[in-house]
């Protein structure tokens, strides 16, 4: 949920130099864009290399709410602004989905970034806290889908990070439940911002974990922060036998 972190302040795709970075959206693009997972191996939560022999980005991945998927859909509901169409599955495809796949109902897609939020101390906190995606005892999940106003990205960075971590204290609320709860931050803003969300964050946990969960996310709802939310969907997930 954070908008920037490594875990819950960092973390989105590495950033080297402009123009590397304009051909990496453009080749996104031009497959269809894609939902990102930070250098996520294609075994991990489920997540399956892409048919046809399409040139794979590590870094990209494409959600499928539909009939298919290694996560079993649990709830869906909406907190801000409109849900999603229900579905069973929830299918992560490590590549770009250029396409609806039979049975798919929606399809988010967006891409990992630099971090623009945290301080070195921050970071370095998170880096020897945070737990990866994809631990065997991580049954549980969470994709939470938002979107920010037109007033947040009128915004400059420091006022923005101000809202963020100065009067929200993001990071620091995200610090109590590492490394029980992971997370990875995924952009869709930086494909399009014609995209039905701004940020798609993913979270792995194990089952004993769920409490801690719900209260991470009522915690961050309260912030400052979340003032600027005007779209918010909570989809829970069990990993499907």
């Amino acid at each position: 949920m954070p908008e920037d972190t490594t875990q819950f302040g960092a973390g989105l795709p590495g950033h080297g130099q402009s123009s590397t970075r304009r051909g990496f959206l453009t080749g996104a693009l031009a497959l269809g864009g894609v939902t990102v997972c930070l250098g996520e191996p294609s075994s991990v939560l489920g997540a399956e290399q892409p048919k046809g022999g399409v040139a794979v980005n590590p870094r990209l991945f494409t959600f499928v709410g539909g009939k298919v998927g290694g996560w079993s859909v649990v709830s869906a509901k909406a907190v801000v602004g409109d849900t999603l169409p229900a579905v069973d599955r929830l299918h992560i495809v490590n590549g770009a989905v250029a396409t609806m796949p039979d049975g798919g109902t929606w399809l988010l897609r967006g891409v990992t970034s630099n971090d623009r939020y945290v301080t070195r101390d921050e970071k370095d906190h998170l880096i020897k806290t945070q737990a990866a995606l994809g631990r065997p005892e991580s049954t549980h999940a969470a994709l939470i889908p938002i979107r920010k106003s037109a007033k947040w990205w009128a915004m400059t960075q420091d006022e923005r990070r101000a809202i963020f971590e100065e009067k929200s204290k993001h990071n620091a609320i995200g610090l109590k439940y590492l490394p029980r709860v992971a997370r990875r931050l995924h952009h869709c803003r930086d494909l399009s911002e014609a995209e039905p969300f701004d940020f798609l964050t993913l979270f792995d946990y194990a089952k004993d974990d769920s409490g801690a969960f719900d209260d991470l996310v009522a915690a961050l709802r309260v912030t400052e922060e979340w003032k600027y939310v005007e779209r918010e969907v909570d989809i829970r997930l069990v990993r499907a036998s």
